[in-house]
C-alpha cells in the first residue's frame, strides 16, 4: 500500500531527514534479506531514516536501491541525492507509546497542578527575554 503524500510533506520530512546520520549502507553485496530486515526493523523504531550507497562498490544505483528497498518495506522515498537515500514509514506502535507516554505524563501531573510555580520578580533593568539591559550601556564620562 503506497502513502500518497504531498510536497509540504515531503519537504518537512527532507528538513527531518537533513540532521540524520547514514544508519546503514549498500554496497558491494546489494541488498540482501538481512538488510532488508534491518531496515524494516529501523522504519518500526524511527520512522524515518537514512541510508548511503558505496556508488563505486554497489551493482545498484542509489535510485535503484532506494526503490526496492521501498518496495520490499512498503515505505515511500523521500528523497535520494548522490548516494544517499532517505525513506519514510509511517509506524503505529511508535505513535501508541507517544501516546501512552503523553497520557502518562498527564495523569501523573494533575495532583501536581495545584502547587502553582512561583514567578520570578522582573527586575527593572531587564529587557524581554531577562537578560540584563546595563551590560551593553557605555560607560558614563562620554568616552
Amino acid at each position: 500500500m503506497a502513502i500518497i503524500m504531498t510536497g509540504k510533506e515531503r519537504a518537512a520530512f527532507r528538513a527531518k531527514a537533513n540532521g540524520l546520520q547514514p544508519l546503514f549502507q549498500v554496497g558491494k553485496g546489494g541488498i540482501g534479506e538481512e538488510l532488508i530486515a534491518q531496515t524494516d526493523a529501523a522504519l518500526t523504531a524511527r520512522e524515518l531514516i537514512k541510508l548511503k550507497v558505496l556508488v563505486e562498490t554497489s551493482p545498484l544505483s542509489a535510485r535503484e536501491a532506494a526503490d526496492e528497498l521501498a518496495a520490499a518495506t512498503n515505505a515511500e522515498v523521500i528523497q535520494v541525492i548522490g548516494g544517499v537515500m532517505v525513506l519514510y514509514r509511517y509506524s503505529p506502535q511508535l505513535h501508541e507509546q507517544k501516546k501512552k507516554t503523553a497520557a502518562a505524563g498527564k495523569a501523573a501531573s494533575k495532583p501536581d497542578a495545584k502547587k502553582r510555580a512561583v514567578k520570578k520578580k522582573k527586575s527593572p533593568f531587564e529587557d524581554k527575554k531577562g537578560r540584563d539591559k546595563r551590560i551593553g550601556r557605555k560607560p558614563e564620562g562620554g568616552r
